[in-house]
């Protein structure tokens, strides 16, 4: 199927996020979309499987022009997408899911849709259970899902943004696989992505996105050079960091038992200190989340102690722990951390901790703009959050961070940021440090957590079964260790 988009523009209110995109899909090609965190490269895909409505332009489908608004109407045309976020419903059965928007007009349909996901999902290697509930699945387990009940509804045109944030190794490589199988059939691939590594080692071309335009095209094999200035005008330069001067002790876990996730916590002792990094690896489900949460006081543990500078801390909320100057940002931005509904002024109004009747909106609208400025924001103090790109809503959340806590707890703190954002990020965590802050994040990339972290703890069924300084490992070391590889 062959796709052409001409001179496609989207805007919303003065914020321009698409300004006459031309672009040409082919078939049976790995076509990668790559650019900088508010590029316009989700905004242009939404508008191409009908999820947002452009502001004007023509899509072309097999040579003739297309209307459509809705996402049904681009998948009965044989375009679908797959979202940052699956589009699931987590209390369903792995099979229901896949059943929805499809229909068929024989009887025994639940057996008949069983037969065709065992044998779809067996096509591609994908190890899912159709009686499993998806809230129990992995990331990378729901977009195998979701990639399996849009090639139900024969999509010819598969769209993928950002498939590859908070998946493990594994899954990725099954991934690419399934998307390299796919292409062989004659169905077009496009890979909406920030990371060089992954568009360069999946797809057959590329398109740049440079605020909103189209700053060049290129084919396989690719020169990362020009692909970095064609993002970011010039290649970042990536800094040198200074060596951690540790403290006294800030957190302390003594045998903590806790339940969540895929296995749980297990006898985790553990002890952080004054102005460390520390990073969290292993694959998803495997502990780290819930370290993170009973380091907050969002999860409780059922056996074992923990201490905040000496305090023990068991039976208090998340409120005690913040007050005492623990802060953690969420993976989810959505779900947990931003508002739908909500513009960015009134979230921060929202943090606003100081008393009084009055709502003090004026001096609210002011810091959003501040933070907005800042944190380098592709937006208006009275954006709606849910209306930013991920990468938009992830800087805003960083950007809500306290000024003086003891402890940060991040989980995944740089998902869905292009590598110039990846850089400023962690420039900024690490003026806490200077601050006497401690820092503890969990992230899927090792190199990531190789280059900030002063310390990284492997997670593997529950248990930290590797504590090392990173200057002391390597990324094939950890790879074994998240393997359960000692």
């Amino acid at each position: 199927m062959w796709i052409e988009l001409r001179k496609i523009h989207k805007y919303y209110g003065p914020i321009k996020a698409n300004r006459g995109v031309n672009l040409t899909i082919e078939p049976g090609v790995i076509h990668g979309i790559l650019g900088e965190n508010g590029a316009g490269k989700s905004t242009l895909m939404k508008i191409l499987a009908g999820y947002t409505d452009k502001t004007s332009g023509t899509i072309l489908v097999n040579h003739s022009p297309v209307s459509y608004k809705t996402p049904s109407q681009a998948s009965g045309l044989g375009i679908g997408m797959l979202y940052q976020d699956p589009l699931d419903f987590s209390l369903l059965s792995v099979l229901d899911n896949f059943m929805l928007g499809q229909s068929t007009g024989i009887a025994n349909r639940k057996k008949t849709f069983r037969k065709i996901f065992e044998q779809t999902a067996s096509l591609f290697n994908f190890s899912l259970q159709p009686d499993a509930f998806v809230k129990r699945l992995t990331i990378g387990e729901r977009q195998q899902l979701e990639i399996l009940r849009l090639l139900a509804q024969g999509v010819q045109v598969l769209i993928l943004d950002e498939p590859t944030t908070g998946i493990s190794s594994l899954q990725k490589e099954t991934l690419f696989q399934a998307l390299k199988k796919l292409a062989s059939e004659g169905k077009s691939v496009i890979l909406v992505s920030h990371k060089l590594e992954d568009v360069e080692a999946l797809c057959d071309k590329i398109t740049v996105l440079r605020q909103g335009t189209v700053a060049g095209e290129m084919e396989s094999p690719f020169n990362t050079n020009s692909l970095l200035e064609m993002m970011f005008g010039k290649a970042p330069v990536i800094p040198m960091r200074d060596k951690a001067k540790t403290g006294e002790i800030i957190l302390e876990m003594n045998q903590v038992f806790a339940s969540g996730g895929r296995t749980g916590l297990k006898n985790c002792d553990i002890t952080v200190r004054q102005g460390e990094v520390i990073g969290l690896a292993g694959l998803e489900g495997s502990g780290q989340d819930v370290f993170l949460r009973v380091a907050a006081g969002l999860k409780k543990p059922y056996k074992g102690s923990v201490r905040l500078k000496g305090m023990k801390m068991n039976g208090k909320d998340y409120h005690k722990y913040n007050n005492r100057g623990v802060t953690y940002l969420p993976s989810s931005r959505l779900e947990e951390g931003l508002i739908s509904g909500l513009n960015i002024t009134e979230h921060i109004l929202l943090l606003d901790k100081q008393k009084g009747f009055f709502v003090k909106s004026v001096r609210a609208f002011r810091e959003a703009k501040k933070n907005i400025s800042r944190f380098r924001i592709k937006a208006e103090p009275k954006s709606l959050v849910e209306s930013l790109s991920g990468g938009n809503q992830q800087r805003l959340l960083l950007s809500f961070l306290p000024a003086n806590p003891i402890l940060l707890l991040l989980e995944n703190p740089t998902r869905g940021l292009d590598m110039e954002s990846v850089l400023w990020v962690w420039q900024h965590l690490h003026q806490y440090c200077a601050h006497k802050a401690c820092i503890v994040f969990s992230s899927s990339e090792l190199d990531e957590i190789l280059m900030n972290a002063d310390r990284v703890l492997v997670f593997f069924n529950g248990d930290v079964i590797k504590d090392e300084r990173t200057d002391r490992t390597d990324a094939h070391e950890l790879g074994r260790a998240i393997a359960g590889k000692t």
